[in-house]
């Protein structure tokens, strides 16, 4: 569980012009406009086993000849969105986010998601944990197959949705300014493959370039292989 309180969240949320609160569907971010939440629902289109083979997170991390399933870390989680379709290709997947809000927002979409038939068997592959995963990362007791790297990066997506949750978070959550110590701490924990999720145009992280990369429309996956005994 999340070990934040609600009312001591908001009080610093005010600062901003944002509160959270609970509604009829669940745990809610808003500026008085604008609304967002973790809502799982959303993506069950994506969650039928014939497209979850063309998503390329699922073809960047899978590691060819490894039977299923295989261990892979979201080191920056955010909203769930990459590590749902992960465990719904038969990831088992450790979720580290750092920010109080997102992670009580992201908890909020998991318990609901638990309690929905199309969603149970997938969330239970999904392990949630409130915590800096660059920390995380240097006392691991196992050894992950993949590591997923997205930190936050300024968006240039002109998606209505996109846009709107990203005018909400930007007001909590700056842009990662700890690029080279967030790779490093992935490259450290000895994994076989890094994943890292950038804009299509956007720079290597940390200046690190990768092994490969998979392209799409708007964005793309820097893939770092390595090999292990």
């Amino acid at each position: 569980m999340v070990n934040t309180n609600l009312t001591t969240q908001n009080e610093k949320l005010r600062e901003v012009g944002l509160e959270l609160k609970y509604t009829e569907d669940g745990l809610t971010l808003t500026d008085g406009k604008l609304s967002i939440m973790v809502d799982f629902k959303d993506m069950l289109p994506r969650l039928k086993q014939s497209n979850l083979q063309n998503e390329m997170q699922v073809k960047a991390a899978r590691i060819k000849g490894q039977p299923m399933p295989q261990k892979i870390i979201d080191a920056t989680a955010g909203f769930g969105e990459d590590s749902l379709i992960l465990a719904a290709a038969g990831f088992d997947v450790d979720l580290y986010e750092f920010d109080d809000i997102i992670a009580l927002l992201l908890e909020d979409g998991l318990n609901r998601a638990k309690n929905i038939p199309e969603l149970a068997s997938i969330v239970s592959r999904m392990h949630f944990h409130h915590a800096d995963s660059i920390q995380a990362m240097q006392h691991l007791d196992y050894l992950p197959d993949s590591i997923l790297l997205d930190p936050m990066f300024p968006s240039r997506s002109k998606s209505a949705m996109i846009k709107k949750k990203f005018q909400l978070l930007q007001k909590i959550e700056s842009p990662c300014s700890v690029e080279e110590e967030l790779l490093n701490a992935a490259i450290a924990a000895n994994p076989k493959r890094i994943i890292i999720k950038r804009p299509l145009k956007g720079p290597f992280l940390a200046d690190k370039k990768p092994s490969y990369s998979l392209e799409g429309k708007a964005i793309r996956y820097d893939c770092f292989v390595f090999s292990r005994s």
